[in-house]
């Protein structure tokens, strides 16, 4: 797999979490510590999309 085409990837899936994060945060039924890990596998994403552009 190609730099450029694992960077796109990385950004997709970057793109569907934050989605998931922001639909689940509207949810008042979603479990706090389930959205914290979201968010923490989401943040992961950017600092390895960041870490692989520069």
């Amino acid at each position: 797999m190609s730099l450029s085409s694992h960077l796109t990837e990385l950004k997709k899936k970057h793109q569907n979490l934050s989605y998931e994060v922001e639909q689940a945060q509207r949810a008042p039924s979603i479990d706090g510590l389930e959205l914290a890990a979201m968010k923490k596998q989401k943040l992961k994403l950017k600092e390895e999309i960041e870490r692989l552009s520069a």
